[in-house]
């Protein structure tokens, strides 16, 4: 320790300004203010030395070190498990958004052939209602056809009726609902 001291003393003689401020008295004087800021100093180091101050210094910044490095490995961990959720987070959100895509599609498939089949059923529907209408008509046509009919052989019984009551007497009357009466005789037994 004092050879150091002894060292870093010689080193601070030598310096060129701490000898030029030595005055009238010399540098070794208590009243030349460099030498006794050199020698409060050296004995500032001395007790530094003497306490263990910078085993001390040295411990603590290792200490502080070690708690840098703990802090950087923990951060580092830290970080690789952030990087794990990410991926995680980022690899679930892809499925969803696939399970999204395969929902939408099966529900634009699903949505077509329903379309599909409503359009089919729509012309089923029409084909039947065009069928009824159809079989309406002629329901219709056939009603008129023997409501026609029927009325010309009314009016043909009636004019048939007059024409044979005009021309006919009194005793052709009564033979013919004889010979009506015989047949329908006839036809009963």
């Amino acid at each position: 320790m004092n050879k150091a001291l002894g060292t870093f003393g010689v080193a601070a003689l030598a310096s060129g300004p701490a000898l030029a401020a030595s005055g009238e008295y010399g540098f070794f004087s208590l009243r030349n203010t460099d030498f006794v800021v050199l020698l409060g100093f050296l004995l500032f180091i001395g007790i530094l030395v003497y306490y263990k101050v910078p085993g001390l210094v040295g411990g603590m910044l290792d200490k502080r070190a070690e708690q840098i490095r703990s802090d950087l490995n923990e951060a580092r961990a830290l970080r690789e498990e952030a990087q794990k959720v990410l991926a995680e987070y980022e690899r679930k959100q892809r499925e969803v958004a696939d399970q999204a895509d395969r929902i939408v599609k099966q529900a634009r498939e699903e949505a077509s052939i329903a379309a599909e089949e409503a359009k089919a059923a729509l012309e089923a529907s029409v084909e039947r209602r065009l069928k009824a209408a159809d079989e309406q008509i002629a329901s219709a046509e056939a009603a008129a056809v023997r409501e026609v009919r029927d009325q010309a052989i009314q009016v043909a019984i009636a004019a048939a009726g007059d024409a044979i009551a005009k021309a006919m007497t009194a005793t052709e009357a009564n033979t013919l609902i004889e010979d009506s009466i015989k047949t329908v005789d006839a036809k009963l037994h």
